[in-house]
């Protein structure tokens, strides 16, 4: 399974990618909001920070006020002017989805985002966008089962072959990045803080703790020796 980290700020993905080995960036309007920037500006940055690393997607979203299929791809094909790592991110819906297509067609890779369900999820496969994002973390807020729909798209997925990478979405703890691992899911994505918490077990420092104390012990022995 790939980890992406799902951020804008630089320099929370630099740490991620140079000691976690993350192996893609998300980006949406609320992160780059987030990130205290412009949006012209943390896409420079991104281009800037990965312009020697191949096969390295950060997804780029459009601007969500955009209805009209012409303007997506438009704004779309600017967007991807700016690096050869940059994916664009388009909405599920019909329009978006037309855009999709058209920008597939022309070579510029897409992530469908704000797939809520396995009808969503089929016609990003049929048109061949490179990733899907199935959303978790909002479904689990409203009381959804999330376990079964990422599964359902996985295994549909596997039925008829499609090459679109699943990314599961909007995960908010470690328990849902293993769900997600658990189905068969190629990417997961999350913030920082998450794959953090993600990497941290009491035991494992009540483990440190005995060991450490064992360990002094010995070499006092070894140094009154």
């Amino acid at each position: 399974m790939k980890y992406f980290l799902d951020s804008a700020k630089i320099e929370e993905i630099r740490y991620a990618y140079e000691n976690w080995g993350i192996e893609g960036v998300t980006t949406n309007p609320r992160h780059i909001m987030n990130s205290g920037k412009p949006f012209l500006t943390v896409l420079e940055e991104l281009a800037s920070e990965f312009k020697h690393v191949s096969n390295f997607p950060i997804s780029v979203e459009i601007n969500p006020h955009l209805e009209d299929p012409k303007e997506m791809v438009s704004e779309g094909k600017k967007i991807a002017k700016l690096s050869d790592n940059f994916i664009i991110k388009i909405p599920c819906t019909e329009s978006g989805l037309i855009a999709a297509k058209e920008l597939e067609f022309e070579g510029i890779r897409t992530n469908i985002t704000l797939v809520f369900s396995p009808s969503q999820a089929l016609q990003p496969a049929r048109i061949g966008a490179k990733f899907v994002s199935p959303f978790v973390g909002w479904k689990e807020n409203s009381g959804e089962d999330t376990g079964q729909y990422i599964q359902d798209i996985v295994n549909i997925y596997k039925n008829y072959g499609y090459d679109t990478e699943i990314i599961v979405a909007a995960l908010r703890n470690g328990k849902q990045i293993v769900d997600a691992a658990k189905t068969g899911a190629h990417i997961v994505t999350c913030g920082f803080e998450v794959y953090k918490n993600s990497f941290y077990h009491a035991f494992t420092n009540h483990g440190l703790d005995v060991f450490r104390k064992a360990w002094d012990e010995t070499v006092k022995e070894e140094v009154m020796n």
